[in-house]
């Protein structure tokens, strides 16, 4: 009974998801979503839709699949090994991707403190690799320390993002949103395709919900309730704040600001405040950086394990931390910045998020198709079978659209390096075949 007590209730998980998952995906969202107008809000609608659905799949994978591996493994239910090793590949890569984002956007809000980072394209380089080499040495000292400073840290961008969902009505002005509609004239529906990869980014990371399973009360019924729940508050939250936000702020002024958050506070209080939130900012995207750079590593190191990565990734300090992989991740999100290098933080972030969005849609698709294989395997009632398939096409069909809306550029970008995870895999295949082909038709043979 003891241990029963101290396992996590319904309402602990569904603010742990929603704490999780706003993390600092939001604090850019307001600049990019102003350049397509107001409109681009009804794409939350879909999104939230989208990602309840695909978060309640993977909460059911996460019930019939005990595995380690996370997505990999429910993946290989449906898939196999190979479907283990592209869904890890491309995870890997979605975060890596991820992480330059995240420090992207925290170097807008240090622009005002350090005017030098907002000067150009090198100066914006220079502050993003400086901020991912600083949170890739950070993570030296092991998963303790890290998980410490993330539940600090998150809280600063926590707190003025939902604060604004809430006290941000009595500065609101109808007439402000209404002349930030549709200041480009797209049609409703191209502008709702835009900005899906936007707001989707804000809900990447809910696959990390059903990890928890083994630690709540009842989980067949809470992981599934925090999940919906955990992503229809952190919907509930944007959804609230980019609205506000679009009804305070001129749409011209807003899509060319590299803090939006802070610049609101300024407008509603006064530039101290504005200066405070900002660094809040800063200090949630530092901690939130933190955290998804030891989760990168962790990934390679999972993958490693499994012998579909080099064992390079494998190989941990004395206080748990895999360094060596850490200082190879920290190499190729230097290449991945200079690659992408802008002297716009808006726009390179826009880059990377269709990017991002595009190589964690794959496996989102290949992972949540596991459970029909999961579920034939449990021989799951009736019921339960068909309210889960029903689930699983909504989350597959919004993954499909997601796909499409990342634009041609991301899909292409996507397609080069799934291709070319295909011709990795054909190099480790070996190790998982018991016998060669030549020896087996040899056997046959004779």
């Amino acid at each position: 009974m003891a241990d029963e007590n101290k396992k996590m209730s319904l309402m602990g998980l569904t603010t742990l998801v929603t704490v999780n998952m706003m993390g600092s995906g939001i604090i850019m969202l307001p600049t990019s979503m102003a350049q397509l107008g107001a409109v681009s809000l009804l794409s939350w609608i879909v999104t939230a839709i989208g990602s309840m659905a695909i978060a309640y799949c993977f909460s059911q994978c996460g019930i019939f699949c005990l595995r380690s591996g996370g997505l990999s493994a429910y993946t290989e239910e449906a898939h196999g090994k190979s479907g283990f090793f592209l869904c890890s590949y491309l995870y890997f890569l979605s975060l890596a991707i991820a992480n330059v984002a995240v420090a992207i956007s925290a170097v807008g809000y240090m622009t005002s403190f350090v005017p030098w980072l907002g000067s150009g394209a090198i100066a914006l380089f220079t502050g993003t690799v400086g901020l991912l080499w600083l949170t890739t040495v950070a993570n030296f000292g092991g998963p303790g320390i890290t998980g410490k400073i993330g539940a600090i840290t998150v809280w600063g961008v926590i707190i003025p993002v939902a604060g604004l969902s809430i006290i941000g009505w009595f500065w609101f002005k109808p007439d402000v949103l209404a002349a930030a509609w549709n200041p480009n004239n797209l049609p409703m529906s191209e502008a709702i395709s835009k900005a899906i990869p936007l707001t989707l980014w804000a809900f990447l990371g809910m696959e990390s919900a059903a990890q928890a399973s083994d630690a709540v009360e009842d989980p067949k019924r809470t992981v599934p309730l925090a999940c919906l729940l955990g992503t229809l508050g952190a919907a509930g939250v944007y959804v609230l704040s980019t609205t506000v936000i679009q009804g305070i702020i001129p749409n011209a002024e807003l899509a060319n600001s590299s803090a939006p958050f802070a610049l609101v506070y300024a407008h509603m209080f006064n530039p101290t405040v504005g200066n405070i939130i900002m660094a809040l900012a800063v200090m949630a995207c530092v901690g939130s950086l933190l955290g998804w750079q030891f989760t990168l590593a962790q990934t390679a190191k999972m993958t490693a394990d499994q012998g579909m990565f080099p064992k390079l990734f494998s190989k941990i300090s004395a206080r748990n931390a895999p360094i060596v992989g850490m200082l190879v991740c920290g190499v190729l999100q230097t290449l991945m910045a200079l690659s992408t290098i802008s002297p716009n933080a808006s726009a390179q972030f826009g880059k990377l998020v269709s990017l991002a969005a595009v190589t964690n849609l794959i496996p989102y698709v290949t992972a949540a198709t596991g459970l029909l294989v999961m579920m034939y395997k449990a021989k799951v009632s009736a019921g339960v079978y068909t309210r889960n398939t029903a689930l699983l096409l909504i989350a597959v069909a919004y993954s499909l659209y997601a796909l499409y809306s990342c634009g041609k550029d991301a899909v292409f970008g996507g397609t080069l390096v799934l291709a070319f995870g295909y011709l990795l895999y054909g190099f480790l295949s070996k190790r998982f075949v018991d016998e060669s082909p030549i020896a087996q038709a040899k056997a046959s043979n004779i």
